[in-house]
């Protein structure tokens, strides 16, 4: 009997007609932190020492260095991303509903670009008892 052998090759996520695309780490952070900043209850990203160094920028007038990105880092790999986040919420709001809406927010803008979500960390820095922490 002579059956004709074919062998199905598979499709990764990089490897389609016409050439390859290639989101960047720094677009998905920068999607991630503004989605992370829309949050009611997010005063803030980034960690003490982050925050200490942009709040010196910010006075010599470098606000705008690195701004897009503070309190996020993100690695994409094979069409979905892994994404970290330090946050500073508003005392008034519980850390498990900021959070949720933050993993939620983050998710939808990320795969609104054609992206996976495999993970979101988040990082609860501090607590702003009077507004934006100094």
């Amino acid at each position: 009997m002579d059956h004709e052998m074919t062998q199905e090759l598979p499709m990764t996520p990089d490897a389609v007609p016409g050439g390859r695309t290639h989101i960047s780490d720094e677009v998905v952070e920068k999607i991630a932190v503004a989605a992370a900043k829309a949050v009611p209850g997010v005063v803030e990203l980034g960690g003490d020492i982050a925050r200490f160094f942009n709040a010196v920028l910010d006075r010599v007038g470098l606000d705008q260095v690195g701004d897009a990105r503070r309190g996020c880092s993100a690695h994409v790999t094979d069409g979905g991303a892994v994404i970290n986040l330090v946050i500073v919420i508003d005392a008034g709001h519980p850390v498990p509903e900021v959070t949720t809406a933050v993993r939620a927010g983050v998710t939808q803008a990320v795969e609104s670009y054609g992206l996976r979500v495999d993970e979101i960390n988040i990082r609860v820095d501090d607590v702003a008892i009077d507004g934006p922490p100094a």
